[in-house]
């Protein structure tokens, strides 16, 4: 009928019990999501990074709804997942020597490539670039459901655009209830933020966005590695994005965040002091802290987001603290700055776009 409206999705939710050795509940779960994808739906899926909304890569029409139900910018392109090498070449128009060795170190994991796209790959994936960005993760669920599907799946992370990317089922929930088919619950992500991106398509490969494949690591790996200015510092709005993340604000809460770098003791004591005027007028402010410092803020909600010394809990946590201090309702964030050497690139790279590069030297 044409005055029938469009109805919204029942987004189910399926448990995944045993992630290490699949379960016949499992095996049957992961069946249903791939029949889901191959039909064309959209389904949430756990990966080593974030939780990803994952679609037919090579079918335009659902990458758009991607699009749609996150609400995200066309030209934000989607990196296309897949689950073995063999499944890499009809993607691509070359493989570039760099490519190789990369894939070869890091593969599967937390790392992405963008290559030059061969003719099979729509225009409505890539963000109309002639180039393709790919990932073979290593989580177990993530690797067999586009096993099963049989397809390359687009799966940037399931959460509303912008928002903290969802590390838990639930996450995913909150921002997708109604707009995709199904989630599949595999439990808490063990990275928790999303891969590293390398532009391989130039003689000296370029980091589009650091994660837990650092710009050391990968330079052990093929000698010299450039650093995309789009990592540092805002980009304009003139700009076509060559990768997910670079362009647009992203992770952020619903608070207004401000990044306080520095020495620990000034740092505190500036925070203390903007804490203080906010919660004197009244407001709600939350604190992200670290397990060092934890003790020395008396006021505030305070959330310590894990151990300096051991920066893969900051990164584990990062996500799940913006989406707490949400769900209670803060006003304003006040959060530590942290060093970028190794992992604390990708952590502070994260922390700068969700404070929309408000920082705060002192």
């Amino acid at each position: 009928m044409q005055n029938e409206t469009k109805k919204e999705l029942h987004t189910q939710m399926w448990k995944i019990e045993n992630p290490k050795d699949f379960t016949a509940h499992d095996r049957e779960v992961l069946e249903k999501a791939a029949a889901i994808i191959r039909a064309g739906g959209l389904v949430a899926f756990p990966t080593e990074t974030v939780y990803g909304l994952g679609a037919n890569a090579l079918d335009e029409a659902a990458a758009k709804k991607i699009y749609a139900a996150k609400g995200r910018p066309s030209d934000n392109p989607l990196i296309a997942h897949v689950s073995c090498l063999e499944e890499i070449a009809p993607l691509v128009s070359n493989m570039p020597e760099n490519g190789k060795k990369l894939a070869k170190a890091y593969w599967p994991g937390p790392m992405t490539m963008v290559f030059p796209k061969s003719a099979i790959v729509p225009y409505g994936t890539t963000g109309g670039l002639d180039t393709v960005a790919i990932r073979m993760p290593s989580d177990p669920i993530a690797a067999e459901l586009i096993r099963l599907s049989g397809v390359p799946i687009a799966a940037p992370s399931a959460n509303t655009s912008g928002r903290p990317s969802p590390t838990r089922a639930d996450h995913v929930l909150q921002d997708m209830d109604g707009k995709i088919d199904a989630i599949i619950d595999g439990g808490p992500v063990g990275i928790g933020l999303e891969s590293t991106i390398v532009d391989v398509t130039e003689e000296m490969p370029m980091v589009l966005r650091p994660g837990a494949i650092t710009v050391e690591m990968l330079r052990e790996t093929v000698g010299e590695v450039g650093i995309d200015p789009a990592i540092l510092g805002p980009v304009s709005a003139d700009v076509r994005p060559k990768a997910p993340g670079m362009k647009y604000r992203h992770y952020a809460p619903k608070a207004d965040l401000t990044l306080v770098e520095g020495e620990t003791e000034a740092v505190v004591e500036t925070i203390n002091r903007l804490a203080g005027e906010k919660l004197a007028e009244g407001r709600k402010v939350g604190i992200i802290c670290t397990d060092e410092t934890k003790d020395r803020y008396p006021a505030g909600m305070l959330e310590s987001i894990g151990a300096r010394a051991r920066q893969e809990t900051v990164a584990h946590n990062l996500y799940a603290v913006l989406r707490d201090f949400d769900d209670r309702g803060a006003e304003y964030i006040f959060s530590e700055g942290f060093s970028e050497d190794n992992l604390g690139r990708a952590i502070m790279n994260r922390l700068n776009k969700a404070a929309g590069y408000h920082i705060l030297k002192v």
